[in-house]
């Protein structure tokens, strides 16, 4: 039975896909390039780890500093993010969880300051139990921070369920061990995340019945 639900952030809880995907047409502007066609394209293309994803759109690390990258597009992500509103039915969900009982906890691969600073912004600080994120603008990965928490725990790992809009959520839930459901109104479009063989979901006010349903 789940009785941790951990929560993925940026497209999962809140809303920042179309100012991520400006972002990063701002900043491929800024470095000579073509800017992404259209949010699907956006959808199509991205991915963890960000450096990754950043060479498939043309901004090769071998030709610019990735570092120098990643404080351009915070520059242009953040003044526009304060102006996120949370998914649909988000707030509902957290309060349903929390009527059933779930320990819920946020993790991201947005920096610790940076996910502080954001989820400030709403009413949401206290339906979490941790709130987890790494210590650099980088993106990389929040697989080791994830396993972590998931060991010190001392509860099975089936009894987890992460929850997110990409398949590096996937990825860490199977790194450790855990169950995972995948939102589609995100930031990977819904083929890329049922390749995964996850459930997925066009709603988040579909999770708690989804919870209940596991065994």
């Amino acid at each position: 039975m789940i009785d941790t639900v951990v929560w993925d952030w940026n497209g999962t809880l809140l809303d920042d896909l179309s100012v991520s995907f400006e972002a990063t047409n701002r900043l491929l502007r800024a470095n000579g390039l073509q800017p992404l066609a259209d949010l699907d394209r956006y959808r199509a293309v991205f991915s963890f780890p960000v450096i990754d994803y950043y060479r498939r759109i043309g901004l090769d690390p071998e030709r610019f500093s990735f570092d120098k990258l990643a404080q351009q597009y915070m520059a242009f992500y953040h003044p526009a993010a304060e102006h996120c509103r949370l998914q649909a039915g988000a707030l509902d969900t957290l309060c349903a969880l929390r009527r059933m009982g779930v320990v819920q906890v946020l993790l991201s691969a947005s920096k610790q300051s940076h996910l502080e600073m954001q989820l400030a912004r709403y009413p949401l600080r206290d339906f979490f139990f941790r709130v987890l994120g790494i210590g650099d603008i980088y993106a990389a990965s929040k697989r080791q921070l994830a396993e972590t928490f998931v060991r010190s725990s001392g509860r099975a790992p089936d009894r987890f369920l992460f929850v997110g809009d990409s398949v590096h959520d996937f990825e860490v839930a199977q790194g450790c061990g855990a169950r995972c459901v995948l939102f589609c109104g995100g930031h990977q479009a819904r083929d890329i995340l049922e390749s995964t063989g996850a459930p997925v979901i066009d709603s988040l006010t579909l999770l708690p019945a989804f919870c209940q349903s596991l065994k």
